[in-house]
């Protein structure tokens, strides 16, 4: 027998996280490409990215069709959130800025690379970076290097550096809900043996 799952968060409905999800609104548009393997993670944080932003999309697939019209946003300048040489580090909008439709894509990095791949025009697209100095609340998955960031707190740490000084903290509160829903199911013990003191 399954759990009954709430149709919003896709949580079970006994941890729903619906009541801890905001609705902010940013200049920043928010593309979120999710690789097909993300969606019924355990901790899909770009679902609850799109859910918190009310100017974000949340697209899952592995070849977007629909790319050239997604991309082509009247009013806003495409930018890919992903690492490279010439990767552009993201900085606070000027007074005239054309906003940013930052796209992101979800999955390990392999499944990015990949979404990457299939998709010319994505790769095609100018970058940008996070700024150095990001520490992950992801307490549950081993980084693969300093810096790394789940999705949310990627997204959050661009908006935050974009249109400072507005807050995007209130995104995080239900993903870490969300972390310690799962560090109490699987015990304290168990969680410092394995995760604890990295």
């Amino acid at each position: 027998m399954s759990r009954s799952q709430c149709p919003r968060c896709l949580r079970p409905e006994s941890h729903c996280l619906c009541a801890l999800i905001p609705q902010l609104d940013s200049r920043t548009r928010v593309l979120l490409l999710q690789h097909p393997s993300e969606v019924n993670h355990a901790l899909n944080t770009a679902r609850l990215a799109a859910l918190g932003l009310t100017n974000a999309e949340l697209i899952v697939g592995e070849v977007f069709a629909d790319l050239p019209q997604l991309l082509n946003r009247p009013g806003y300048q495409a930018r890919l959130l992903f690492p490279a040489d010439d990767a552009q580090t993201l900085q606070a909008y000027g007074p005239a800025a054309q906003p940013l439709l930052l796209v992101v894509p979800d999955g390990t990095w392999r499944k990015a690379r990949k979404l990457l791949h299939l998709n010319p025009l994505l790769a095609a697209l100018p970058r940008v970076s996070l700024g150095p100095g990001g520490v992950s609340r992801y307490r549950l998955r081993k980084a693969p290097g300093p810096g790394a960031l789940s999705t949310l707190e990627a997204i959050v740490q661009a908006l935050q550096t974009l249109e400072a000084p507005a807050s995007f903290e209130p995104l995080l509160k239900p993903f870490e809900a969300l972390i310690e829903g799962q560090i109490a199911a699987m015990g304290e013990d168990t969680y410092q043996r394995n995760h604890g003191g990295h």
